[in-house]
């Protein structure tokens, strides 16, 4: 062991795990670095009230120490389930935090006796698209339709 090693100490691991409150302003900023074209709809502010409100259990952050490095939101209804929001720092990507965030959500979503999940992804964002593709979704030829009722 080098003395570079010896100070460098022990190895922090993403811990995986429910919303918190005190997660809120680790989740807004995470939020405003990867979607900052998003509607003000899908603001932290906007979102996570209504998230809490109906199945807040299926809110899940990844933390890196007290920092937030990644998100998702699950949904089920009975029929399909769904995932949002799904977003990792981009300063942790490919340490297979993404994967690790899918997958919990998807074993909750099981939990819940869901068998299909849905998602949507920005038509232009390819890499995203690559990005479920290796997780085993695939592309369905459906096409998304959606009405907003907000200001």
């Amino acid at each position: 062991m080098t003395d570079a090693d010896s100070l460098s100490g022990p190895i922090i691991r993403p811990i995986i795990r429910m919303y918190r409150d005190s997660d809120f302003d680790g989740v807004d900023r995470l939020w405003r670095r990867v979607f900052p074209d998003d509607p003000r709809r899908n603001s932290a502010p906007q979102s996570i009230p209504r998230k809490l409100a109906f199945q807040g259990e299926l809110f899940f952050v990844a933390t890196l120490g007290s920092a937030v490095i990644g998100t998702v939101m699950a949904g089920y209804d009975g029929h399909r389930g769904w995932l949002y929001s799904v977003a990792v720092d981009p300063d942790h990507r490919r340490a297979g935090i993404g994967k690790a965030m899918v997958r919990h959500a998807e074993r909750a979503l099981r939990d819940l006796g869901c068998d299909k999940i849905n998602l949507q992804v920005r038509e232009r964002n390819a890499s995203v698209v690559a990005f479920y593709e290796s997780l085993g979704y695939a592309v369905e030829p459906v096409l998304g339709m959606g009405r907003y009722f907000g200001p």
